[in-house]
């Protein structure tokens, strides 16, 4: 064992004990995981049209907002005997609308007892009768919803990401470690995970159908998403939470909240994290949050392998969410495409839909709903999955290129999982929050 990975699992071990998130965990796993940086095997999904019948499943959902309530409704089409049954959400209004939804679209009726507000409203689902329970908050508040979901023993599916800064991901990481001992299933909200016609396409690059991967690139390059205006009657806590795309302590800022897609692609792809990352950005439009505008890293994994992403969110630019891998004997768009040297097409995934629109309404199954089929599937059938250390992984992924950004240093892998980098208040109090709102300026900003 080198000086260096010594070091870090001692400090990781040191500094997730003092936070009071590590119990009898299997640590030589964890870091036998972080050190190991090739992937032997991919456990693929079942790809079911629906879940398998069995005893009834409760669920309850703690974040109500859009994806909150989107999520709800993919689980309700997740099979036969499913039921949500508790909400939880920081404000009245988020819950009262994602209970309106679920009795307008699924014809369910949540009790009122059983519908929880207020920052530590999750407290109280947790003492629910539940099965599973689905985490979509701001990403800020993963690793705590995570810990408590686990501690009260309830299987878990966690939208993406699951931190916004490296203390959140080891706390997801020891936490992923207690639910695979105690069997539970973990399902991630990365879709491409989720969906046929990439899993089609990763099977091939597996086999070799591109030959030895030598680099790639990706592109979350979109129009602005959208932003809250402060109210007078809003605290500033109250004012964040519902601007929290446009803050990086809840967020993580966009290419750790929505670019993580291409990076967990990417990871998924090559079989491996990045060793570290050199980037930069730059705010120009945002007006209000303290998050940049646009991103553009080189990642580097083992053997030399260069990875550029790029992603921005900006309106009437030229926009583009997309991936390339480049391989010794061909290349792949890695959704459905295998490509010779010379750019001829050498395979495509046979979609079994060919109606208009976009490639997931080719699909027998949308993968929003195949993640909620494979997770009560894998809870039917005993055979648990657990998905929340790959996402970890991409979640960190993103988190070092962002710091890379943000100070203009190269930053490693070692240093991120070294790293004592916290985003947010000490504690959440309806009032003013105390935490820096200044934006990062490359080559003054420190974060590591």
């Amino acid at each position: 064992m080198n000086k260096s990975y010594e070091q870090s699992r001692r400090k990781f071990i040191r500094n997730a004990t003092a936070a009071g998130i590590i119990g009898a965990v299997g640590l030589n796993s964890i870091f036998t995981s972080c050190k190991s940086r090739k992937q032997k095997k991919y456990d693929f999904p079942p790809m079911l049209p629906q879940a398998p019948d069995g005893p009834l499943l409760k669920a309850g959902v703690v974040g109500c907002g859009y994806r909150g309530t989107g999520a709800a409704i993919n689980f309700l089409n997740s099979g036969p005997n499913v039921e949500i049954t508790a909400l939880a959400d920081v404000f009245q209004d988020r819950v009262d609308e994602c209970r309106k939804q679920i009795k307008e679209k699924k014809e369910l009726e949540i009790p009122a007892d059983k519908c929880f507000v207020g920052i530590n409203s999750f407290e109280k689902l947790m003492e629910c009768d539940l099965d599973i329970v689905i985490l979509a908050t701001p990403p800020h508040f993963r690793p705590q919803h995570f810990e408590a979901c686990v501690k009260a023993q309830k299987h878990v599916f966690m939208e993406k990401p699951i931190a916004v800064d490296p203390v959140g991901v080891r706390s997801v990481m020891v936490t992923a470690e207690k639910a695979k001992m105690l069997g539970l299933s973990v399902v991630a909200g990365t879709i491409k995970r989720h969906q046929q016609d990439y899993i089609e396409t990763f099977k091939q690059v597996s086999k070799g159908s591109i030959g030895e991967i030598v680099s790639a690139n990706s592109y979350y390059n979109v129009g602005k998403l959208w932003h809250r205006n402060p109210r007078a009657n809003w605290s500033e806590l109250e004012n964040m939470i519902r601007n929290w795309v446009n803050w990086c302590w809840l967020s993580g800022d966009h290419i750790v909240e929505q670019h993580v897609h291409n990076l967990d692609t990417m990871n998924w792809f090559v079989g491996q994290h990045p060793l570290k990352a050199l980037g930069f950005g730059a705010r120009q439009q945002r007006i209000t949050g303290d998050q940049y505008d646009m991103f553009s890293v080189d990642f580097v994994y083992d053997n030399n392998i260069h990875y550029h992403s790029m992603c921005r969110q900006i309106n009437d630019c030229a926009n583009s969410v997309s991936d390339r891998i480049q391989g010794t004997e061909g290349s792949t768009n890695c959704e459905n495409t295998i490509f010779n040297l010379d750019g001829s097409i050498k395979w495509t995934f046979k979609y079994p839909n060919q109606s208009d629109g976009n490639n997931i309404s080719r699909l027998n199954t949308n993968p929003y709903d195949q993640e909620h089929i494979d997770l009560v599937t894998a809870i039917r059938t005993q055979n648990p999955i657990n998905e929340a250390f790959q996402i970890a992984e991409s979640t960190l992924t993103g988190i070092m290129g962002r710091v890379s950004a943000y100070t203009g240093k190269e930053v490693s892998w070692e240093e991120m999982m070294n790293s004592d980098l916290y985003l947010g208040p000490q504690t959440y109090v309806i009032g003013p929050v105390d935490i820096s709102k200044a934006i990062p300026k490359p080559g003054k900003t420190v974060m590591i």
